[in-house]
């Protein structure tokens, strides 16, 4: 016989299990919130629950209206419900953001795990450190992938995957990452969140439903007959909505703008025209990359690394000239896997896994052909490392100064956000700006963020948050959070590499 008290809290239990399809299903785990709540948000929130996919769901809002607003509802009435086993894969730039998220927004707890916090917790006793109810884990794609099969030994009650773009191409013999992913989760509900569910091919739709749901599509050769080769578009668009709408959601900018006033965006063109010099050396390299052979390249990565060069030669004299010795090294046996690419070029991991690997084996390299090559790139390496001013950069600092007066005469905050597909070509804006003024207000963000004013900034950072919750304990996630930090309260200038262009939250 249960008592008084036992009696109250299991009527209590029994109302946190309102119908999918009622507001009564999200009120009480949202009663301590502090989130103010847009009316799609919460449509968004009851399609991820009233889904007949058991699966799961794909929240494909527009950016900029709330995904992870939408995703906190979901997770915050799972937690009510105590089904406690939470998993959270995100882009590594986005750890610490969704953990202040969590915890201000929802009052959830969270720990992120990554290396040296999962051995940590190994050490303390925790075998499996995934396995907890306590906290929810938070880790980035790489540490998810690295470790799948810890994941797939959890029986998860929900996993959150953001910029869930990133798994699109998993139906590619090549993309290691999402089919780990994929396979650690496909015993658990997930929810997807991605502003972008197609962005070149309709196969990306297939990759991504597939990860909620292998058999929506059938099989890839059907779907490939059915969807991409028919000539009927009309039918098969119609098709495809009817098979996505259980499994899909989608709100655009243009449908709440009755409850939603963006902000107002003012264009600024600033012209430029390459010097003589840049203009010779764009011409050269890209002659280079039009030879029938190229010893330089691996040639099953050639295609992939033409694009990855032409990317780089635009950016900077400085990006190509660290570059073009790279190749040289690479011919000379001293750098055989182009590492020098690598550490510059930080996009390479992600669009290295949405490339095919074209048939052929390296090539026998013909000893009068290694010459001419050799000499050739050692010539374009010095015409670029020659040129110690770009006139990309020079129109910077004049688009700067409008940019910054024009903020003025609208009242705005003095702030300026630039990206950069390389690094070296991030370390040149930095010299070129502090030459110009700039000097001590400029913050720099990448993948690594180990360069010396980075880590002064982390420094200072742990010192004014000292006893305070806003550690997270993950060395890297911490120093994103002291840098975003750093621009909001005192720098007036963000440099940021491609890891600032998914999710980090430059509202301010």
């Amino acid at each position: 016989m249960p008592t008084p008290y036992h009696s109250k809290y299991w009527a209590h239990a029994l109302t946190l299990h309102a119908p999918s399809d009622s507001l009564d299903k999200l009120t009480r785990s949202l009663a301590n919130a502090r989130v103010d709540l847009n009316p799609h948000q919460v449509d968004a929130a009851l399609f991820a629950f009233r889904s007949p996919l058991s699966q799961g769901a794909i929240l494909a809002d527009e950016v900029g209206l709330g995904k992870t607003i939408e995703a906190g509802i979901v997770i915050s009435q799972r937690w009510a419900e105590r089904r406690r086993r939470i998993l959270l894969i995100v882009p590594a730039t986005l750890r610490k953001q969704w953990q202040g998220e969590l915890d201000e927004k929802y009052y959830l707890p969270t720990r992120i795990l990554e290396s040296a916090t999962f051995t940590k917790m190994r050490r303390e006793g925790y075998p499996n450190p995934f396995e907890t109810r306590a906290e929810i884990a938070l880790c980035s794609y790489h540490f998810a992938a690295a470790r799948a099969e810890e994941i797939s030994r959890v029986p998860w009650d929900l996993v959150v995957v953001d910029e869930a773009h990133r798994l699109r191409n998993v139906y590619k013999t090549t993309n290691k990452m999402a089919k780990s992913i994929r396979e650690a989760t496909t015993h658990a509900p997930k929810l997807l969140l991605t502003a972008t569910p197609l962005q070149n091919s309709l196969l990306e739709l297939y990759g991504l439903a597939s990860v909620i749901d292998e058999h929506i599509f059938g099989d890839l050769p059907s779907f490939r007959e059915r969807f991409v080769r028919d000539s009927s578009a009309v039918s098969r668009n119609g098709e495809l909505k009817e098979r996505l709408k259980s499994l899909c959601t989608r709100t655009l900018r243009k449908q709440v703008l009755e409850y939603i006033r963006f902000t107002r965006r003012v264009p600024i063109t600033q012209e430029f025209v390459p010097t003589p010099e840049e203009e010779l050396l764009y011409e050269e390299v890209s002659e280079y990359l039009r030879r029938e052979v190229l010893l330089a390249l691996p040639s099953g990565q050639r295609t992939l690394m033409t694009l990855v060069l032409r990317k780089l030669l635009a950016s900077s004299t400085f990006a190509i000239a660290g570059t073009l010795r790279g190749l040289i090294r690479r011919l000379e046996g001293l750098e055989p896997r182009l590492e020098s690419i690598e550490e510059d070029f930080e996009a390479l991991d992600e669009i290295e896994e949405e490339w095919e690997v074209e048939n052929g084996g390296q090539l026998r390299a013909d000893p009068t052909l290694l010459r001419e090559e050799l000499a050739m790139l050692r010539r374009y390496a010095d015409l670029a490392e020659g040129i110690r001013n770009n006139a990309k950069g020079e129109a910077l600092l004049v688009a700067l100064d409008k940019a910054f007066k024009k903020a003025r005469n609208l009242g705005a905050a003095e702030k300026a956000v630039i990206f950069t597909e390389s690094r070296r070509t991030q370390q040149y804006l930095y010299e070129l700006l502090c030459d110009d003024g700039y000097a001590g207000r400029i913050a720099l963000f990448n993948g690594t963020n180990t360069d010396q004013r980075s880590r002064e900034i982390y420094e200072e950072w742990r010192e004014r948050t000292q006893g305070r919750e806003v550690v997270s304990g993950s060395r890297s996630a911490d120093t994103r959070a002291a840098l975003i930090e750093e621009f909001r309260e005192r720098a007036d200038i963000l440099i940021a590499t491609e890891s600032a262009a998914e999710g980090v939250n430059l509202q301010f």
